[in-house]
């Protein structure tokens, strides 16, 4: 399956994954900033983007299987992997998959629980209707998406992102994240560095559902970011860059590279 991915920057190999229904090229904001300290390795996920879509759901084990190849193909051992939403599931499923190849994990604006039966059914309704009437009928989402401070140029921005991607694609990853498991054991047993971000005017996976994912792990750090919702990396970059910034120079002198 083709998958399209950035390489950019130079220095320890990060793998950002995006959020639901975007492309990895909402982290702009992040690669165009830190390009300097870091690697940034960042794919459309199956189904976004330039990439393929597979057969059938596309389930946050496969997302995650399809980055471990990126990673052996680009010859990468082992990576800070983190993701915004969708993307921190299916960092958290690479992370079950192989843990050996996260050096740290980053979790901003996503949680650990799997859907409950009332999420299931409104994900299915809505991956029915988009393959109906195609992805414009995700557009009301944004607002949910996007705190109140957010700019008129990001929500047309955003918009612009969700409307081009391919009805097939949006359906196969709400599908695949209704089939999601619960990630709380995987998380607790991770050993390395985490960094929980979460937007203060999150409404989707607030504030609380972060502070219980930090929880988990002892010496995890949370921020919040004032002033942003679901998407903190695209609503308040500046903040967002320097608490990921710092974090990537933690790791890199635990590992003393």
């Amino acid at each position: 399956m083709r998958l399209h991915f950035r390489d950019v920057g130079s220095g320890p190999p990060v793998v950002l994954l995006h959020a639901f229904p975007l492309l990895g090229e909402m982290f702009d904001p992040q690669w165009s900033a830190l390009a300097g300290r870091a690697r940034f390795i960042v794919p459309d996920l199956r189904g976004f983007g330039g990439s393929g879509t597979g057969a059938g759901p596309s389930e946050m084990g496969a997302m995650a299987d399809d980055v471990l190849a990126l990673l052996d193909h680009l010859a990468v051992d082992s990576a800070v992997v983190g993701g915004v939403s969708m993307g921190g599931y299916a960092s958290l499923a690479l992370l079950r998959s192989d843990p050996g190849r996260v050096r740290a994990l980053i979790l901003a604006d996503t949680q650990t629980a799997a859907d409950d039966a009332e999420a299931r059914v409104r994900r299915e309704t809505s991956a029915q209707e988009v393959l109906a009437k195609g992805s414009t009928v995700l557009l009301p989402s944004v607002a949910r998406l996007l705190g109140p401070s957010a700019s008129p140029e990001l929500r047309a921005r955003v918009s612009a992102w969700i409307t081009a991607q391919s009805p097939e694609g949006l359906a196969a990853a709400q599908q695949g994240m209704a089939l999601r498991s619960d990630a709380r054991d995987i998380l607790a047993r991770f050993g390395g560095p985490v960094l929980v971000l979460v937007g203060r005017d999150d409404v989707l996976t607030p504030p609380a559902k972060a502070r219980a994912m930090a929880e988990l792990v002892p010496g995890a750090e949370l921020v919040e970011i004032p002033a942003a919702g679901h998407l903190a990396n695209l609503e308040q970059p500046e903040a967002f860059n320097a608490a990921l910034g710092r974090f990537l120079d933690r790791v890199r002198a635990r590992s003393g590279n």
